[in-house]
């Protein structure tokens, strides 16, 4: 069974979204070395239930979190993502040292991103 590992929250300042979830929840949260302005944040022990996650920039007003689940293939569950009937948003796009993320819709509109090859708990 594949499991959701990762979330994304979009905010217009992840910076001051990044302060309002450490001063609300203890979340600990650092702006990540790579090419994009992106906040990994950890929620909790890994030793207990729960997932990791990430503050970005929102791209427009509407732009929801994101759930990412963890696949072997992003190209074998895209495919299955559209024979259920959702659609692909995003392609499968490489996200360099870490792996391939492409971001769907399910049948009825929501998103959600596959990712192929991220080590989960990566983001901690």
């Amino acid at each position: 069974m594949l499991r959701v590992i990762h979330f994304e929250i979009c905010a217009d300042n992840p910076e001051r979204a990044a302060k309002f979830y450490e001063d609300a929840f203890g979340w600990k949260i650092r702006k990540w070395e790579g090419p994009v302005d992106y906040w990994l944040t950890v929620t909790g022990d890994p030793s207990e239930l729960g997932i990791n996650g990430a503050i970005k920039h929102r791209g427009d007003s509407t732009q929801p979190v994101l759930c990412g689940i963890h696949v072997p293939s992003a190209d074998e569950y895209i495919q299955r993502v559209l024979a259920a009937g959702g659609s692909v948003v995003t392609p499968k796009t490489e996200v360099p040292g870490v792996g391939f993320s492409a971001c769907c819709k399910d049948s009825e509109g929501n998103m959600f991103q596959l990712f192929e090859g991220f080590v989960p708990g990566s983001s901690r």
